[in-house]
């Protein structure tokens, strides 16, 4: 009686040629690019709670977060041309616009919502020009909820197997620590009586990031293993810590000064750790190539298709 395959043949061990990477790995560097992730996301997160606390007419609430989300836009611009290595690299990306490039779409989308920022923060500080100036921070709103979240689209539509096949739950973990992010921010600059609504984003954005990095860290199985291990796995830890800690904190800070300036310091440590987990994850995925090679044998076993960045 023939012997089936499986009792003739072991199962291989992993093994690639010589232990070589078989992508390259991220060439962003530290701390450009997780800085640029973050205040890139607090900005966006700001620009939609000024433009809800217009419309809701709460306007010392509203100067708050038109001037976080005009300073987190200039500060992330800066890291963005620090990481490219001189302006006219951000300038020569604004001379296309390409729907099926992220990279694209989120230039074009950053020097949108930065002008838009600017003129609402300008008119709020001046006093000049005040329906333009509502205008623009409605319409920077808007912008915002795509500046909260292309970091991610642009992140999962590279060949980085941490990065690409977290494509689900990335743009809902940088949602959230972009909304925790900046309703820190604003409740730290806002009078503590008048700063209830950005405690509460800040809770919600916290609970939010939590939840989505739990979700990414299991749902990838092996490909997970580096937001688990290493580096990446002692900063993911450490996020989840502060950021549960300080949404906790902001849930009760009432008006305590002391409370809400530890929740928002807790919060912000805990987004700044995320990016560079996120980060440092991709590398680790890039640099060992079973967790490039695995994923795609094992869809060819099932039958799938391997899965392409930018299709």
């Amino acid at each position: 009686m023939p012997r089936r395959r499986d009792e003739m043949v072991p199962d291989a061990e992993f093994r690639s040629y010589y232990g070589q990477p078989v992508i390259k790995q991220p060439l962003w560097h530290e701390p450009h690019m997780p800085a640029y992730l973050y205040l890139g996301g607090l900005s966006g997160a700001a620009g939609v709670m000024a433009a809800a606390a217009r419309l809701t007419g709460r306007d010392r609430l509203g100067l708050a977060a038109r001037m976080a989300a005009f300073a987190g836009a200039g500060a992330g611009t800066v890291f963005l041309v620090a990481e490219l290595g001189r302006p006219m690299r951000f300038l020569n990306m604004l001379r296309v616009f390409k729907l099926t490039s992220p990279m694209s779409v989120g230039s074009w989308t950053l020097a949108a919502h930065s002008g838009l920022a600017g003129v609402a923060a300008g008119s709020a500080v001046t006093g000049l020009l005040p329906l333009a100036g509502d205008a623009a921070s409605v319409a920077s709103g808007l912008s915002g909820v795509a500046m909260a979240t292309y970091t991610a689209v642009l992140l999962a539509d590279t060949a980085v197997p941490a990065w690409h096949e977290g494509m689900r739950e990335l743009p809902f973990l940088f949602a959230g620590s972009a909304l925790a992010s900046a309703g820190a921010a604003v409740m730290l600059t806002t009078p503590r009586a008048l700063a209830g609504p950005a405690r509460t984003a800040a809770a919600a954005g916290a609970m939010a990031e939590i939840v989505a990095g739990g979700l990414l860290e299991h749902r990838l199985g092996l490909v997970g293993e580096p937001y688990r291990t290493g580096r990446a796995g002692r900063l993911m830890r450490a996020s989840r810590v502060l950021t549960l800690g300080g949404g906790l904190l902001a849930t009760v800070a009432g008006r305590s000064r002391a409370l809400t300036a530890l929740s928002a310091v807790a919060i912000t440590a805990g987004a700044l750790c995320t990016r560079f987990g996120v980060l440092a994850a991709g590398r680790a995925s890039a640099r060992d190539p079973k967790y490039t090679v695995v994923p795609q044998r094992d869809r060819l076993d099932a039958g799938r298709p391997a899965s392409v960045p930018g299709r």
